[in-house]
This record gives structure tokens, C-alpha cells and sequence, in this order.
């Protein structure tokens, strides 16, 4: 009967950061300034993968979906966010559901994403002879096909389980995007199940895939130590530096979010972070990708000679 007494929730309240307003100036600058160089970034990595053939197929095709992933992630996250932090607070009930069904199934389709990559970064330095039959266009489609589907699947049944949840009332968030754990502290009811499907999809979704990298790197490792070339061994390093990199970014911000013990308030800490698993790290992907590759680089500046005469005219 408690629960009757309270009307539907039909629209939430963000308040995350804000008994900081000049703080929410200062990120709603950077916000847009880094989305505006994500679109970017991420645009020319995917025109550099599709334009330039002589790139590896698999290893071009799973960054075209990882920059691709990036751009919808942040577009479902950024500009909600620029709206709150110029004073609108609310969001309505479909749109808080939508915005966390996105991010939560763009970040986990990342997890997977990644430890595709590994896997194929193992293949191309530890078997680079066989390369080209295991890693055929059957199987590296499939595999990024199966991350996307898994990632939004996880995420479709978690959205699920908490939009259904009795919020007796509570709108208040105090986070600055519908984030999946900021909800889960409004509702009223049991969450038992919630926190055993999210432990669940934790540790396939994180915890097994970075294993999978771990070992997969493990190898290319020790393979890259018995090349006996330091040329060799500087190219075969170079591939794999950047991913990674993005790998440390990603995963030691979404373990940090994910794995630590809850605390009952959200501190700004735990905001900021979130911000940078959601803004950052995408940002930096396609820099790293350019700097840390030299294939990416040649590719990238040769796309650019050869089409940027072509738009002036």
C-alpha cells in the first residue's frame, strides 16, 4: 500500500555538479569542444579505413566500428549533457531510459570490441603467415557483429530491469547523465536481482575480456621479444601500442566505476570520472590510433592529399 500513495514517475531530475556552477561553465566549454573533435577525429578515422585499401582489412574494420561507436556513444551522452549543464535539469522518463540503454550498450559492446582486437593483434604478430586465412571477412565481421549484439542485449535486459523498478516518487539523480547506478539508488524496492544480473555482466563483460587481453598480449610479448630485428620489433610494437593504450584508458575507468564498493552519495569524483570514461577516452582514441600507428598516419595523410584538393574545387 506504501507504494500506491506515490504518482508514476514521469520525468527525472539531473542534478549531478550542480553546487558547482562555475565548474559546469568550465565543462560545458570543454564538453563541446571535445565533441566537436570526437566527430571529427572519429569521422576521418572511418573515411581513412574505408578510402585507403592497402590497410590490413580487420585490424581498419574493427577500428571503423570502434570510431563509429564512439560517435553514437557520445552523441547520446554529450549533448543531453550540455543541456544540463546550461540550466535545463530535467529529462523525461522514455528519454532517461533511452540514454542509458545507449551508453550502457555502446560501452559494452566496447569491452567486447577490444578484446577483439587483441585477438587480432595476436594472430597478425604471432602468426602473421596463417593471418590472412584465420582473420578472413567471415570471421572479423561476425566478430564485431557478435560485440555489437552482445553489448546491446546486456544492456536492453539491465535498462529493463531497472525501468521497471517502483521509484516511489524519487526523481532527483545525482549524477549528470541516466546512469545505470545513480538509478538503481532511487528506487524503493529490492534490487537484489539488478545487482546479481550486473555482477553477472560484469564479470563477462569486463572482468573475462580483459583477461582475454591480458593473455592474448602475454603472447604477442613474448613473441615481439624473439624478433630478432629492433626494426621489426619497433613495428611490430607500434601496432599494438595504441590499442593498448585506448585498453588502460577504457577499462581503468569502467572498472573503477563498476568494480569499486558503493557508497550511498555520489562524490563529484566519481562524476568527473564518469566523464572522462564518456568523453575523454573516445577523444583520444582516434589521437592515439594516428600517433602511436604509423600506418594510420600514412594512410591518413595520404587520404588527405589526394581528396582535400578535390573539396576546394
Amino acid at each position: 500500500s506504501e507504494m500506491r500513495n506515490y504518482s508514476a514517475v514521469t520525468e527525472f531530475f539531473l542534478v549531478g555538479l550542480s553546487q558547482y556552477p562555475e565548474l559546469q561553465f568550465c565543462l560545458f566549454v570543454l564538453c563541446l569542444i571535445m565533441y566537436m573533435i570526437i566527430l571529427l577525429g572519429n569521422s576521418l578515422l572511418i573515411i581513412i579505413s574505408i578510402l585507403d585499401s592497402r590497410l590490413p582489412p580487420p585490424m581498419y574494420f574493427f577500428l571503423g566500428n570502434l570510431s563509429f561507436l564512439d560517435i553514437c556513444y557520445t552523441s547520446s551522452s554529450i549533448p543531453p549533457m550540455l543541456i544540463i549543464f546550461s540550466g535545463r535539469k530535467s529529462i523525461s522518463f522514455v528519454g532517461c531510459a533511452l540514454q542509458m540503454v545507449v551508453s550502457l550498450g555502446l560501452g559494452s559492446t566496447e569491452c567486447v570490441l577490444l578484446a577483439v582486437m587483441a585477438y587480432d593483434r595476436y594472430v597478425a604478430i604471432c602468426n602473421p603467415l596463417r593471418y590472412p586465412i584465420i582473420m578472413n571477412r567471415v570471421l572479423y565481421v561476425h566478430m564485431a557483429a557478435w560485440s555489437w549484439i552482445i553489448g546491446c542485449l546486456t544492456s536492453l535486459l539491465q535498462t529493463v530491469l531497472t525501468m521497471v523498478l517502483p521509484f516511489c516518487g524519487n526523481n532527483i539523480i545525482d549524477h549528470i547523465t541516466c546512469e545505470i547506478l545513480a538509478l538503481l539508488k532511487l528506487t524503493c524496492s529490492d534490487i537484489t536481482v539488478n545487482v546479481i544480473v550486473m555482477t553477472v555482466t560484469n564479470i563477462v563483460l569486463l572482468v573475462i575480456p580483459l583477461l582475454l587481453i591480458f593473455i592474448s598480449y602475454v603472447f604477442i610479448l613474448s613473441s615481439i621479444l624473439r624478433i630478432n630485428s629492433t626494426e621489426g620489433r619497433k613495428k611490430a610494437f607500434s601496432t599494438c601500442s595504441a590499442h593498448l593504450t585506448v585498453v588502460i584508458l577504457f577499462y581503468g575507468s569502467a572498472l573503477f566505476m563498476y568494480m569499486k564498493p558503493k557508497s550511498k552519495g555520489t562524490n563529484a569524483s566519481d562524476e568527473i570520472i564518469g566523464l572522462s570514461y564518456g568523453v575523454v577516452t573516445p577523444m583520444l582514441n582516434p589521437i592515439i590510433y594516428s600517433l602511436r600507428n604509423k600506418e594510420v598516419k600514412e594512410a591518413g595523410k595520404k587520404v588527405l592529399t589526394r581528396y582535400l584538393p578535390l573539396l576546394k574545387t
